[in-house]
């Protein structure tokens, strides 16, 4: 099993790395291998389909997701949006059933708003979001400060063992016969006639 953790910040190695990071070493405890992906620089610098075509290549073989962002005005960076904009628009299908969640990191406040912009990707995708014992956010405004939220650590150790625990019962229903749900065609309601 796989599991594949995009940065969307700008820093490769910021607090969300760190955060990401440790969700990732949790996975690995359990069996699960992991890549960081790091999305934001690229992005920023002109290379965001590049950079989706080389995500979706990675989801072939992945099983679960993870996004995490910096908080930037109370919402993700806008290179992860314009990243998981074209990435779900073109990578749906190799997203679809997936489990997935969303990591934030702040200095201060936004968290909340970020990682419910982060989630409604998930769900359009009909992707399993996966939860921790508390928002999956951390705070600091260093790597080292991150390291220093004994909570925000907590959080993500959770989400990293919760999410091994999700991907294995995945794996044992299909072993057992549980049919993964098919899915349907989207209908569209337009309300303007």
């Amino acid at each position: 099993m796989k599991v594949i953790l995009f940065n969307g910040s700008r820093r490769e190695k910021g607090c969300t790395y760190t955060a990401l990071n440790l969700v990732a070493e949790e996975l690995q405890a359990a069996g699960i291998e992991t890549q960081i992906f790091f999305v934001g620089g690229r992005v920023v610098q002109g290379e965001v389909d590049a950079v989706v075509e080389e995500a979706t290549a990675l989801l072939k073989s992945a099983d679960g997701v993870v996004f995490g962002s910096p908080v930037y005005y109370a919402s993700p960076s806008g290179e992860i949006q314009m990243f998981l904009d074209r990435l779900y628009m073109k990578a749906e299908s190799e997203l679809r059933f997936k489990p997935a969640a969303s990591v934030a990191s702040a200095r201060r406040a936004g968290t909340t708003a970020c990682l419910d912009v982060l989630n409604k990707y998930t769900t359009y995708a009909q992707q399993p979001v996966v939860t921790s014992r508390y928002w999956n956010m951390v705070h600091g405004s260093k790597p080292e400060d991150v390291l220093q939220d004994i909570e925000g650590v907590q959080i993500m150790k959770t989400l990293g063992r919760n999410m091994a625990w999700i991907l294995k019962s995945i794996e044992a229903g299909k072993s057992a016969g549980v049919p993964q749900p098919v899915a349907e065609q989207k209908i569209f309601t337009n309300f303007v006639r």
